[in-house]
C-alpha cells in the first residue's frame, strides 16, 4: 500500500478512499478489499505507534547530554567577556600614553608639508622671474609654439604662487601677454580655420586649451566659418542674377547642408572632446541673421515681380520648411542618440523661419487679393436676367471650393496660426460675393410689372433658394473654420520639437498675444465667426423674400385698387334690386379675377414642389416662422396679405346701398371658397364684414357687438345705420 499521499498538506479523506475502490480488485469483492485495508492501515498505525515510541526513548536518553553541552558553552562565553574586557581597557591605556606623541608627529608632520611648499613656490617663484625674462626673446622669435610653452609653464607656476601678495599683479600679467599671444596667431589661426588645415587647427587648439582659452578659439572658428558661409551667398546672389530667388534659396540651403556634414567631421578631428552641435546651432543661427543682402530685402524684391504673391511665398516657406526638416535630421545624426536640448535649437529654428514672420503677418491681405481675383472670376452678371439668376446657382460650389482653397493655403503658409487673417479675408469675400446678388436683386425689383409674371415669379424663387443653399453652405463653412481652428490650436499648443513650434517661428510676440486671444474667443463659442456675412445673408433673405412677395401680389394688389371703383357702389350704381335673394348676385370680375388667380398659384410653385428643398425652406425659416409645406406657406403669406389689403379696400368705400351690400358680401364669400379650395380660409375681420354687411338695420345694433368696434363703426357709415 502507498501511505506517501498521507504526508501532503492538502490530503484529502474522501478522494482517497475514492482512489483506492477504482482498482481492479476493489471492483471483484469490496467486503474483501475493505477488510484487508482496514487490516493493512491498523498495522501501518501500530508501526507509526512504535516508531513514535522509539524516537521519544531516544530523546529522553539524550536531554542530558545536551544540558551538559549547554553549561559547557555558557562558562566559554562569559570567559570571552571577561577577556574582551580586558583588552579594551588596555587599548584605551595605550591610547593615553600615546596621544601625546602622535600629536606631536602630526604637528612635525605638517611643518615639513608646509616646509615643502614654501620650498616649491620659492622655486616656481624663481621659474616665474626666468620665464619673464626669457618672454621677450621668445616673443621676438615669432616662435608661437615655443611662446605657448613658456605661458603655459607661467600659468602653472601662478597656480602655485596664489597666495602672494602680488599674485593679482602676475595675474594682469600673464592675461596680457596671452591677449599678445593670441594677437599674434590670430592672423594664421584664421587662414587655417579658413583653409581648413587640419594640422594647423589641432595646433591652435592645442595652444588655446593649454591656456584656457577655448572658448575664445571657438568664437575665432564661428566668425570665420560665418564669413565663408556670407561670402558663399553673396556670391550665388551676385553671380547667378538670371535665376530666381527659389533656386538662390535652394542653393543656400543645400550649401548649409553640405557645410553642417563637412564641419562635423572636420571638428571632430580638430576638436577632440568638444562637441560640435552647440558649437554649429550657433553658427547658423548668427549666419541666417546676418546673410547680405538679408532674406526678407530678396523676397521684397521678388514679389514686386509677381502677381501671385501669396502662392510664390508659398513655395518659398514650403522650400524653407523642407530645408528645416532636413536640417533637424543633421543635428539628430550629429548627436548619435545623444540628447539635443530643444532650448539650443530654439533660436536656430527661429533664424530659419524669420524671414517669414513680417509675411504671415500680412496674410489677410495677401489672401484677399487672392481672393478678390478668384472673385472676378465668378462674374455671374449676364444680359438675360435669368441667366444671371442660373448663374449665381451655378457659382456657389465654386466660390465654396475657393474658400476651402483658402483655408489649405492658410495652413501651408501660416501652419495654422493666420486664421484671423483668413477669417478676415473670407468675410470680404463673401461680402463682395453677395454684393452680386444684391444687383441681381435690384434689377428683378426693377423688373416687376402690375400683370401676372410668371417667369419673373420663378426667378424670385429661385433667386430665393440660391440665397438659402448659400446660407446653409455658409453655416457649414463656419462648423469647419471652428473644428480646424480648434484642432490646429491643439496641436500648436502640444508641439514640442523646435523646428515645428511654428507658434514662435512665424509670429512675433504681439502676434502670439492676438492669436491667443482670438483662439479663446473661438473656445467660448459666444460670438459667430462668419456674423457679418451671415447677418447680411439673412437679411438678403428677407429682400429676396419681400422681392417674390410683391411680384407675386402685384396683379392682386392691382385688382384690388379697383375694389372702391367697383361698378356696384360707384357713384353711378347698377341697378340691383336689394330684395333679390344672395344667389341672384355674381361675383364682381375684380375678385373673380383675383381668384383665378390665386387658383393658379399651386401649379407656378410645383417646380419647387417636384422634390425636397431644404435651401428654399432654409430661406423662408430666415423670413419668419414657416410651418407646414412650402406651398402652404406661401400661399398662406399671398392669401394674408390679400385678405388684409382687401379689408383695407373695403374700409375706403364711402357708401353702400342694400344691394351694394349683398354685391359686396357676394364677392367676399367668393375669395372665402377661392381660399377654401386651396386649403386656407378668410381672416377674422373679413368674416365680421360679411356678417356685419349682412345685418338688417333693425337688427344691426343688437348682432354687431360681438364684432371688431371699428369694423362695426365703418360698416354702420357706409350703410347710413343710424347709432342708437
Amino acid at each position: 500500500m502507498d501511505v506517501a499521499a498521507f504526508s501532503e498538506d492538502n490530503f484529502e479523506v474522501k478522494e482517497w478512499i475514492n482512489k483506492t475502490f477504482r482498482s481492479t480488485e476493489a471492483q471483484e469483492n469490496r467486503d474483501a478489499f475493505v477488510s484487508s485495508l482496514v487490516m493493512k492501515l491498523q498495522l501501518y498505525v501500530q508501526q507509526v505507534n512504535s516508531a513514535l515510541e522509539d524516537t521519544s526513548q531516544q530523546v529522553l536518553q539524550s536531554l542530558p547530554r545536551i544540558m551538559r553541552d549547554t553549561e559547557v558553552l555558557q562558562q566559554e562565553a562569559m570567559l570571552l567577556r571577561e577577556k574582551m574586557q580586558l583588552v579594551k581597557s588596555e587599548i584605551a591605556k595605550v591610547e593615553q600614553d600615546t596621544g601625546q606623541s602622535i600629536a606631536t608627529l602630526e604637528h612635525i608632520d605638517q611643518i615639513k608639508t608646509e616646509l615643502q611648499s614654501a620650498k616649491q613656490a620659492l622655486h616656481e617663484a624663481d621659474n616665474w622671474t626666468v620665464l619673464a625674462a626669457d618672454l621677450e626673446e621668445v616673443f621676438e622669435s615669432g616662435d608661437i609654439e615655443s611662446i605657448a610653452r613658456k605661458l603655459t609653464s607661467m600659468q602653472q607656476s601662478l597656480q602655485i604662487l596664489a597666495s602672494v601678495p602680488d599674485y593679482e599683479d602676475r595675474k594682469l600679467q600673464l592675461e596680457g601677454l596671452k591677449n599678445r599671444l593670441e594677437a599674434m596667431a590670430s592672423p594664421l589661426l584664421v587662414q587655417a580655420f579658413t583653409t581648413g588645415s587640419v594640422d594647423e587647427s589641432r595646433m591652435f587648439v592645442r595652444i588655446f586649451s593649454a591656456m584656457d582659452r577655448l572658448p575664445q578659439l571657438l568664437k575665432y572658428y564661428h566668425k570665420c566659418q560665418k564669413g565663408v558661409l556670407v561670402k558663399q551667398w553673396r556670391g550665388i546672389v551676385e553671380l547667378e542674377q538670371d535665376e530666381g530667388l527659389t533656386d538662390w534659396m535652394a542653393k543656400l540651403y543645400d550649401s548649409l547642408l553640405s557645410n553642417w556634414h563637412d564641419q562635423v567631421k572636420w571638428g571632430a578631428q580638430v576638436f577632440s572632446g568638444v562637441s560640435p552641435i552647440g558649437t554649429l546651432l550657433e553658427l547658423y543661427a548668427d549666419t541666417l541673421g546676418s546673410l547680405e543682402p538679408s532674406l526678407n530685402v530678396c523676397i521684397d524684391a521678388a514679389l514686386k515681380q509677381h502677381a501671385d504673391q501669396l502662392f510664390y511665398l508659398i513655395r518659398l516657406k514650403e522650400l524653407t520648411k523642407g530645408f528645416a526638416t532636413n536640417l533637424q535630421v543633421a543635428v539628430e545624426s550629429t548627436a548619435q542618440g545623444r540628447a539635443v536640448s530643444q532650448e539650443a535649437m530654439l533660436p536656430l529654428a527661429e533664424a530659419v523661419f524669420f524671414p517669414f514672420i513680417p509675411y504671415v503677418s500680412k496674410y489677410a491681405l495677401l489672401e484677399q487679393a487672392v481672393l478678390s481675383r478668384q472673385l472676378a472670376a465668378l462674374e455671374c452678371r449676364k444680359e438675360e436676367l435669368v441667366d444671371t439668376v442660373q448663374g449665381l446657382g451655378q457659382s456657389i460650389p465654386r466660390a465654396m471650393l475657393h474658400v476651402s482653397e483658402a483655408g489649405r493655403r492658410c495652413l501651408r503658409f501660416t501652419e495654422g496660426c493666420g486664421y484671423s487673417g483668413l477669417l478676415y479675408a473670407v468675410k470680404v469675400f463673401l461680402g463682395s460675393y453677395l454684393d452680386q446678388y444684391r444687383v441681381t436683386l435690384r434689377r428683378l425689383q426693377q423688373s416687376k410689372r402690375q400683370q401676372e409674371d410668371w417667369g419673373l415669379f420663378q426667378m424670385c424663387l429661385t433667386l430665393l433658394q440660391t440665397v438659402g443653399e448659400l446660407l446653409g453652405r455658409v453655416k457649414q463653412l463656419e462648423a469647419e473654420l471652428a473644428h480646424s481652428i480648434l484642432d490646429s490650436s491643439r496641436k500648436l499648443q502640444q508641439e514640442r520639437n523646435p523646428f515645428t513650434r511654428y507658434k514662435c517661428l512665424l509670429l512675433s510676440p504681439a502676434g502670439r498675444k492676438e492669436f491667443e486671444s482670438f483662439v479663446a474667443t473661438v473656445q467660448e463659442g459666444e460670438e459667430m465667426l462668419l456674423l457679418e456675412p451671415m447677418e447680411a445673408l439673412r437679411k438678403l433673405c428677407r429682400d429676396v423674400h419681400l422681392a417674390t412677395y410683391q411680384v407675386i401680389f402685384a396683379p392682386i394688389s392691382a385688382q384690388l385698387e379697383l375694389v372702391q371703383l367697383a361698378p356696384a357702389w360707384s357713384k353711378q350704381p347698377l341697378p340691383v334690386a336689394p330684395d333679390l335673394p344672395d344667389f341672384s348676385f355674381v361675383p364682381q370680375e375684380y375678385i373673380t379675377q383675383i381668384g383665378q388667380y390665386l387658383m393658379t398659384l399651386p401649379q407656378h410653385l410645383e417646380p419647387f414642389l417636384l422634390r425636397d428643398n431644404p435651401s428654399l425652406s432654409l430661406a423662408l425659416r430666415e423670413c419668419a416662422d414657416a410651418e407646414g409645406g412650402l406651398a402652404d406657406w406661401l400661399l398662406g403669406d399671398v392669401a394674408r396679405g390679400t385678405c388684409h389689403t382687401y379689408c383695407d379696400s373695403i374700409l375706403g368705400i364711402c357708401e353702400l346701398s342694400p344691394g351694394a351690400c349683398k354685391q359686396l358680401a357676394t364677392d367676399i364669400d367668393y375669395l372665402g371658397n377661392v381660399l377654401e379650395d386651396l386649403g386656407m380660409s378668410l381672416t377674422e375681420h373679413l368674416q365680421q364684414l360679411v356678417t356685419l354687411l349682412r345685418l338688417s338695420p333693425e337688427e344691426y345694433q343688437a348682432k354687431s357687438s360681438g364684432c371688431s368696434p371699428r369694423l362695426v363703426a365703418a360698416v354702420r357709415q357706409m350703410r347710413n345705420i343710424t347709432s342708437s
